[in-house]
């Protein structure tokens, strides 16, 4: 019984501790292509290249649900692997779809047409790929009309996470903030739209301000999958054992991994 969590580096932990913690008696294969990351840089092939390449590696896992636990990847990729490319036996799911619903107020699974939702100015902080491929709006546009949302694209942040440098991070976040709310003065809400910003979370709701409600993605994926689960329990793989995987070196991806969720995590070679 194992499900899969793909990230492009790190980030993805904050959704595997969430839905670990949810869902018990599910095994959890994660796999980071630390090796290429981040991949909020890449262009959109590279990005569909990369991604398929890692969910296929799940897939040998016993992974036939696989959760793009990577807002880019979501954002650039998810699309094209649903219409074109995923067997039919297989589910790959972003992580999106889940934070708008919460944002607009819908039931998990409410395909009903858009109306209008008491949020009219969202903010929505995301890597450069992320943000160019509009994903967010064209997800939002299925669920909600007459909602502004202003795009910041948060050039270093993961880095500086993923090096270990929160000093630099906050300088960034603080700096991102500013430069949205030169273009939204005053949003109703924020996305986080990367699984990193997690960590950032107080950060972002300083500058941003008490008021500005601010939408993270951790516990709202793991709602979102044990329902999902609930409704396709065959989606449920046959592996049989947790695990953490990386393309990257396993005693420095696990090195940081560690320090990343304060506990100990061990990672092997992809």
């Amino acid at each position: 019984m194992a499900v899969g969590i793909f990230d492009s580096g790190l980030g993805g932990l904050t959704v595997l501790d969430a839905a670990a913690s949810a869902l018990p008696d599910v095994d959890f294969v994660y796999l980071g292509d630390n090796a290429h990351a981040p991949y909020g840089v890449r262009d959109a092939d590279d990005i569909f290249n990369l991604t398929t390449k890692a969910v296929e590696r799940l897939w040998d896992e016993g992974c036939d649900l696989v959760i793009l636990a990577c807002n880019t990847a979501s954002a650039a990729a998810l699309k094209r692997m649903q219409e074109r490319w995923l067997p039919t036996d297989k589910r790959v799911l972003g992580v999106f779809v889940p934070l708008i619903e919460a944002l607009t107020e819908r039931q998990w699974g409410d395909n009903s047409p858009p109306r209008e939702v008491d949020v009219k100015h969202v903010a929505l902080f995301a890597t450069p790929a992320t943000v160019a491929s509009r994903a967010f709006q064209r997800e939002l546009a299925f669920r909600a009309i007459g909602v502004d949302v202003e795009a910041q694209a948060c050039g270093g942040v993961v880095d500086a996470i993923e090096d270990g440098d929160m000093i630099l991070a906050e300088a960034l976040v603080n700096s991102h903030v500013d430069a949205l709310k030169r273009k939204m003065p005053d949003p109703q809400a924020a996305i986080l739209g990367c699984t990193h910003y997690p960590l950032m979370q107080d950060e972002f709701q300083k500058a941003l301000g008490h008021d500005v409600k601010v939408y993270s993605q951790a516990d709202l994926v793991s709602a979102s999958l044990g329902d999902y689960l609930k409704r396709h329990p065959n989606m449920i793989g046959s592996g049989t054992q947790s695990k953490f995987l990386t393309t990257g070196d396993p005693v420095q991806v696990s090195q940081r991994a560690t320090q990343f969720l304060r506990r100990k995590i061990t990672f092997e070679a992809a």
